[in-house]
């Protein structure tokens, strides 16, 4: 008698799993059969994020913070850990930075260790205020080394160099896409992105925020889209290393989106102008040409449907009142 052998399950570790975007991967990877292993010192992840998750006997969720080893046996790392808004990477700047470079060498010596294939969430930040347009994987940047934003830019900078030195040294299989400005459910509502920010300012009826003119330009990516390309990019042959940008090539400006959230809203929230901040792009927007051709992928929701659900998303969250932080703390939402 012949016994079959089942092929054994790829057993995954997603850091900063709790957080926006690692929680929508870890749903995906569920749902692709991976096991997978969510570690987040809850920052800014929040458990809420991965509650429906806990009850899935290929899911497990740990408490860990990537500027310590983590000794675990995984066959591919996504490394999503580290703040992302301006409000919370400028909260412990040096913090940010550790986070950054201390935790790519961390999950590149367990990739090493463990030969498994790690992906690195890097940021279209590292091409700072950019003087080409749009922005192209071989654009090399403009980024202020010393200013507010450095402890982010510059630290996913480093980490970038990290993963490629140890792929050179070492022969890890990387993957490294820089992320351009993602949207959806479960942002948090004082993360400071423009997205969040415009939809609870009209959903509570306080004045829209606007800095600087309104003029400078973003592109805006929806959720799914973008884990999707997390995949296929983990998914893609060893010699697709990236940098690959992911994000929506489709760029609007800051007072247009504010004008499409208060048209979906029907709010009657009146726009304020505000200086802009130090070192903030006037102008964001990849060139995606390398994601179309290399991993067969682009953005497939439109601004309009993907802004209608987050819109959702949030005045669900908004009309409890009592909306759950990362750090623990409750934050009390007059609606």
């Amino acid at each position: 008698m012949t016994l079959s052998v089942l092929p054994a399950r790829k057993r995954v570790l997603v850091t900063g799993g709790a957080g926006f975007l690692g929680s929508h991967l870890c749903e995906r990877l569920l749902a692709g059969g991976a096991e997978v292993l969510c570690a987040d010192n809850y920052f800014t992840g929040r458990r809420s994020n991965i509650a429906p998750l806990l009850g899935h006997p290929r899911f497990e969720a740990m408490r860990h913070d990537v500027t310590f080893p983590l000794y675990v046996e995984v066959d591919e790392i996504y490394n999503l850990a580290c703040p992302a808004s301006p409000v919370h990477y400028q909260f412990d700047p040096v913090q940010t930075i550790k986070t950054s470079v201390i935790g790519a060498v961390n999950t590149l010596g367990l990739a090493k260790r463990t030969k498994a294939k790690i992906f690195q969430a890097s940021t279209s930040e590292v091409y700072g205020d950019p003087e080409t347009h749009p922005q192209v994987e071989t654009y090399r940047g403009s980024v202020n080394p010393i200013g507010p934003r450095a402890c982010y830019d510059e630290g996913k900078r480093a980490a970038e160099t990290l993963f490629f030195d140890y792929h050179r040294q070492h022969r890890v299989r990387i993957k490294v896409a820089r992320i351009f400005n993602t949207y959806g459910p479960r942002m948090l509502p004082n993360d400071g992105r423009v997205v969040s920010n415009f939809i609870v300012q009209a959903l509570t009826g306080q004045p829209i925020t606007i800095y600087g003119d309104g003029g400078q330009t973003r592109s805006f990516c929806y959720v799914d889209d973008l884990i999707e390309g997390f995949v296929r990019l983990m998914d893609a042959p060893d010699a697709v290393t990236g940098p690959v940008n992911l994000g929506n090539p489709h760029e609007i400006t800051v007072a247009e989106l504010a004008r499409h959230i208060l048209d979906i809203t029907g709010s009657r929230s009146e726009l304020i102008r505000r200086p802009l901040p130090a070192d903030d792009p006037m102008q964001r927007c990849p060139d995606i040409t390398q994601a179309r051709t290399a991993l067969n992928w682009e953005p497939r929701v439109p601004l309009r449907e993907g802004l209608t659900r987050t819109i959702a998303y949030f005045d669900h969250l908004l009309s409890s009142r009592i909306t759950p932080e990362g750090n623990g703390t409750q934050l009390v939402v007059e609606k």
